[in-house]
């Protein structure tokens, strides 16, 4: 007696029109291309976030071709994304691109960018994939509940309009949404409290403040941890009209997310202005300048490499003012200056927007997905792709590509999974 054959079609439905979704979409169609794959996306302006990223030039990777460096740059997820970028990196984003026609080009810091610089290139490119692909986008489509069919791994989706859909296959890319999150711990899932990560750092300090503009590279910040080893970055720091900006604070704020969250934000900050120099050789330079202008004023002629305007703001928050000479220097003081140019103490009181990029650290637990196929280990036929999971990462296009993989990833497996 023959098998019995399932001619029906694979039903999917997948939950986000944004960069994961579109791409899982396409990835399960292109993989299965029998398989009716329906995109809904609540809003009427699908792949928001692409259009504005990266200032509107989108930042789609990150040439960071080794997994166990790419790895590196997530703060939550890490772990995990190691498997998942063995089978897909950023050559594998950029062949894919290229094979629709949109070359990518490497910025001096490794970012990677449309050769057109504009990020509705990239929204055109996935817009017409899918369409290429037979995917059904249906936007301005709001998601109420999500549903286990009881006979069947199948699902029954809930719109607003009170439309009911019913899929087999069901693939979560709302991204960092409280619906989503929604969704996944009705249906069995535990949430990682989601909180802001990738943010400036407000310093109420209004002499810090008044050097507004005023970028040194590089500093190494601490941020001290009760019973744990200090987190630190090493990196570019802006001063603003808030407090601290710059690669090194949103690097810090993205390690320190949950711990910077617990204390509400309120925290010590060591700042390391002369990280490239040991303690010993910041002190020998100290010593030599005070040798050779012994009778100039300190102020005036400093010892070490940093701005003008942020040298004599440090002066003063040793007690050194415009009219003290080298000469006069005391080794108390000296002790003081060394200290303040290498463990200087400031206090973070909030954090500050930061515009061009939001990002969520929290989301699914992912301790109950299987990195090799996305799928939900609690619920089969139940797939995750993007930021809906605990996985954040720092500025640099390295966002993208984890939602890339995820993506690709979940959609391959819903495709062949028939």
């Amino acid at each position: 007696m023959r098998p019995i054959v399932n001619l029906l079609p694979l039903k999917v439905v997948v939950i986000g029109g944004g960069a994961a979704g579109f791409f899982g979409a396409i990835a399960c169609a292109n993989a299965n291309p029998h398989a009716q794959v329906i995109l809904l996306e609540a809003s009427r302006q699908p792949l928001a976030k692409v259009r504005i990223s990266g200032g509107g030039r989108c930042n789609v990777t990150h040439a960071c071709f080794e997994p166990e460096r790419l790895v590196q740059n997530y703060p939550r997820g890490e772990k995990a994304l190691r498997g998942a970028f063995s089978r897909f990196i950023p050559q594998d984003t950029i062949a894919w691109f290229a094979k629709r026609g949109v070359t990518l080009k490497t910025e001096s810091d490794g970012r990677m960018f449309p050769i057109t610089d504009s990020s509705q290139t990239i929204v055109d490119c996935l817009m017409n994939a899918a369409t290429n692909a037979g995917v059904e986008l249906r936007v301005g489509t709001p998601v109420v509940a999500v549903q286990r069919e009881t006979e069947t791994t199948g699902f029954e989706i809930i719109l607003k309009s009170g439309e009911k859909l019913k899929c087999d296959r069901l693939l979560l890319a709302t991204g960092s949404s409280l619906v989503g999150y929604k969704i996944a711990q009705e249906l069995g899932h535990q949430i990682v409290s989601p909180v802001p990560s990738l943010f400036t750092f407000n310093i109420p300090d209004q002499q810090l403040r008044a050097l507004a503009g005023i970028s040194v590279n590089p500093v190494q910040l601490r941020l001290p941890m009760s019973g744990k080893a200090a987190l630190q970055q090493t990196g570019s720091l802006l001063i603003t009209h808030w407090g601290l900006s710059g690669p090194a604070v949103l690097k810090l704020s993205a390690w320190g997310a949950r711990v910077l969250y617990e204390s509400r934000y309120q925290s010590k900050l060591l700042i390391n202005w002369l990280p490239d120099l040991s303690l010993e050789q910041v002190r020998e330079k100290i010593l030599a300048v005070k040798t050779e202008w012994g009778k100039r004023p300190i102020a005036l002629h400093r010892g070490v490499d940093l701005p003008h305007r942020l040298w004599q703001y440090i002066l003063t928050r040793v007690g050194i003012t415009t009219e003290h000479r080298w000469a006069e220097l005391s080794n108390k003081t000296l002790n003081k200056m060394v200290a303040e140019l290498t463990q200087g103490e400031y206090l973070i009181a909030g954090k500050g927007a930061f515009k061009e990029e939001f990002v969520t650290c929290g989301g699914v637990n992912l301790k109950e997905v299987n990195f090799k196929t996305m799928e939900s280990k609690l619920i089969p036929g139940l797939y995750f792709a993007g930021e809906v999971l605990d996985i954040d990462a720092v500025t640099g296009g390295f966002n993208f590509q984890s939602a890339w993989t995820t993506a690709h990833l979940a959609g391959i497996s819903i495709g062949m999974n028939n």
